[in-house]
């Protein structure tokens, strides 16, 4: 069966029931690569506008200098990238909690901020279905974990202040389900996602994401290999410790280094890794071919 994705070049599905059992798949999927192979080493970079950009933004292992140096970084590029007709996607509904009404006040329709604030009581329902289910409290506003209470933060509302400042200052231009394809040219958005990293950032991906930030004071190393992640470190003192595993140094805000300053150098630097001609300390490294995980939403029956 052949469909057509975005990029308008046919996809072929494979399915082992049909198609023979295991080994007789397998061995449609190599003649399938084979085939192809000519036409993809064919395929030369060509020079695209910054506006084809989406951006997904993610965080993990936040500390108290989160929501002072680096989550701030990237909200002021996202505002760039939403001047420039890019789209910047935050994430993590949990990690918004206690900051989704004034995220929802920048919405540009009473549509979309509707579908924004509805997230919240679906994640309130879904929590309760597993505390019934196991018997154990699960909340919405369980955060922060204990690496974010060793690292400064001591409630939700603290720690979503500072996550939801990655969304920058423009309007909120749409709201989209996990996973869901996330349109070009959009300024900031919203994914419904959960908060766990590799899941949230596989969500974003499958959306349509190309680039990702991805910013950690405890030093998280999450990389993905469908599209590059950068990470930034909220301190100084960690990035020099991690310096094989962090992209930027948030921390030099710290240090007096001017917001506005660091944010033309991250955003310059985003640029380069988008182009090819900078590798990501994961790509380096080889991570991510294991952080992939879907969001099982519903039921394992």
């Amino acid at each position: 069966m052949i469909g057509e994705s975005r990029t308008d070049r046919a996809v072929e599905h494979f399915v082992i029931q049909r198609d023979g059992g295991t080994a007789e798949t397998v061995a449609g999927i190599v003649a399938a690569v084979q085939r192809r192979l000519p036409e993809l080493n064919r395929q030369q970079r060509q020079p695209v506008p910054a506006s084809e950009l989406i951006l997904g933004m993610n965080c993990g292992g936040s500390d108290g200098y989160s929501g002072l140096t680096a989550n701030p970084l990237v909200g002021d590029v996202a505002n760039v990238l939403a001047a420039v007709g890019a789209t910047a996607v935050l994430a993590e509904t949990p990690e918004t909690w206690g900051a989704h009404a004034a995220i929802a006040r920048r919405a540009k329709s009473a549509a979309v901020g509707k579908k924004f604030l509805n997230f919240f009581p679906w994640w309130e329902r879904y929590m309760a279905i597993f505390t019934e289910l196991h018997g154990f409290a699960f909340s919405i506003n369980g955060n922060p974990s204990d690496g974010n209470k060793r690292g400064g933060l001591t409630t939700i509302e603290e720690k979503s202040l500072g996550a939801a400042t990655k969304g920058g200052t423009t309007p909120l231009n749409a709201a989209y389900d996990y996973g869901a394809m996330v349109d070009p040219h959009m300024g900031f958005t919203f994914m419904n996602t959960p908060g766990l990293d590799q899941v949230s950032m596989t969500g974003l991906i499958c959306g349509g994401c190309n680039l990702n930030v991805f910013t950690t004071g405890n030093g998280s190393c999450l990389g993905t290999v469908l599209a590059p992640t950068i990470k930034i470190a909220t301190n100084s003192p960690m990035f020099d410790r991690m310096r094989g595993d962090m992209d930027f140094d948030a921390g030099q805000i710290l240090s007096g280094r001017s917001r506005a300053e660091l944010a033309q150098e991250l955003f310059a630097y985003m640029l380069e890794v988008a182009s090819g001609r900078q590798k990501t300390r994961s790509q380096v490294l080889g991570y991510g071919p294991s952080e992939f995980e879907i969001w099982n939403i519903g039921p394992t029956y």
